[in-house]
């Protein structure tokens, strides 16, 4: 047997390459996340990594997953926004935003839109930077941001919190995509609508029936997504959950005050007790003012119902589309209809001329029988032979006027009775 020699050690076997299962493709799922502050980035992020990073359950994730046809979709949860808006399925955060799917081509326009945004500060927070304003640093990337501001007090500028400038550019591409595929819809409907009218045939009436079923599609999906922002503004308590970075700021002014409360305790066991029954007292009455209070979501609904009107404007022009077509399919109907009774007459004065032919038919059959008659003999004279010429003609044209005079009579009776125009 040979011998490698010490020297020359074996060959280290190449590397197999081993296939991917399925479950390793639905375990990681393609992200993409774009923080407040810093440069974006992409990879695979399981389910369960998706759902610390965000806090949500895994049935609000089952809205972005694209195997399962959700309709258009806003969620405002604790710690996150869910946002599945036609192509856009994102989660925004306080902090960053988290598109599915980012090598999608039809999110390209979308990404650099969300880039642009997110790279131009407010002129608000410029100008606190210029004036030296301090402060706590809101999550979000939002710069110095004073905690007044963050509480909603209009002791500063207000500064547009990071979510809502994402919300914005979702809901401003999904609005501008389905505003321009309604133009295409347009363009392409009303002159197919308008040659089908002047022309029924087989072509014209398969595109007309291809344009309306885009029409119901497209007439769903921006119906589906009216109705979802027309819910969020009639309650104000969800549009007060999608503050996320004013929800953070509350609850970090709550540990400072609950820090510097429990420095201030007394060591007596009688003061505790006096404090805890007075701060309970204030918690209590805090809670009920703050109960009556209505919440401070005026830069959202603003921001809601200007979309609001450009969506329903999107769907005011769809069902100007949809009347469209019922009329000129109503039009097609009519026109149908007169052709369908123009045959009918057609047919009664047809079949009327057939009862005036078959009565010249019976005539003629009388004549033809094997009957003597003084019209049948044989002539015997040249005299004879001219009168029954003459009475031949006369009987023939006699035949044939009597039966025109018939299917006259028959049309006039019909149109005296309405039955024929």
């Amino acid at each position: 047997m040979h011998r490698r020699h010490p020297l020359h050690p074996a060959p280290s076997p190449v590397p197999v390459p081993v296939p991917r299962r399925k479950g390793a493709a639905a375990a990681g799922q393609e992200w993409l996340v774009v923080p407040a502050a810093g440069e974006a980035r992409a990879g695979e992020f399981g389910r369960h990594r998706i759902m610390e990073m965000t806090g949500l359950p895994a049935r609000d994730l089952r809205v972005l997953d694209p195997l399962l046809s959700y309709p258009s979709t806003i969620l405002g949860r604790d710690r996150a926004i869910v946002l599945n808006l036609e192509h856009v399925k994102a989660i925004v955060t306080a902090a960053e935003v988290l598109v599915r799917d980012p090598s999608n081509p039809r999110l390209q326009p979308f990404l650099h839109e969300l880039n642009a945004r997110l790279a131009i500060p407010d002129a608000s927070s410029i100008a606190n930077l210029a004036a030296g304003g301090g402060g706590e640093t809101g999550q979000g990337g939002q710069g110095h941001v004073p905690m007044s501001s963050a509480l909603g007090t209009p002791d500063c500028a207000k500064i547009q919190p990071f979510e809502f400038k994402v919300l914005e550019v979702c809901l401003e591409h999904t609005c501008k995509c389905m505003e321009s595929e309604t133009l295409a819809l347009e363009k392409e409907a009303y002159p197919a609508l308008d040659e089908l009218a002047t022309r029924v045939s087989t072509r014209n009436l398969e595109h007309v029936r291809q344009i309306k079923s885009r029409l119901v599609e497209l007439l769903a999906r921006v119906q589906k997504l009216r109705d979802d922002i027309e819910r969020l503004l009639d309650d104000d308590s969800d549009m007060s959950g999608m503050y996320l970075t004013r929800k953070i700021a509350f609850q970090g002014v709550n540990e400072s005050l609950g820090r510097v409360e429990s420095d201030k305790q007394a060591p007596a066991d009688h003061d505790e007790e006096r404090e805890e029954e007075h701060h309970g007292d204030e918690s209590e009455s805090g809670h009920e003012s703050s109960a009556n209070v209505k919440p401070d979501i005026q830069e959202l609904e603003m921001l809601l119902e200007a979309y609001f009107v450009q969506v329903d404007g999107t769907l005011n022009k769809l069902c100007h589309l949809r009347d469209y077509v019922d009329d000129t399919k109503v039009y097609i109907e009519m026109m149908l209809d007169e052709q369908q009774n123009r045959l009918l007459q057609t047919g009664v004065m047809l079949t009327t001329a057939t009862v005036v032919v078959t009565a010249g038919i019976v005539v003629v059959s009388l004549f033809g029988m094997n009957i003597h008659i003084d019209l049948m003999k044989d002539p015997e004279t040249p005299e004879m032979a001219r009168i029954k010429n003459m009475k031949f003609w006369e009987t023939t044209w006699g035949t044939v006027a009597g039966c025109a005079a018939i299917y006259f009579l028959l049309i006039y009776a019909g149109k005296k009775s309405k039955y024929l125009k």
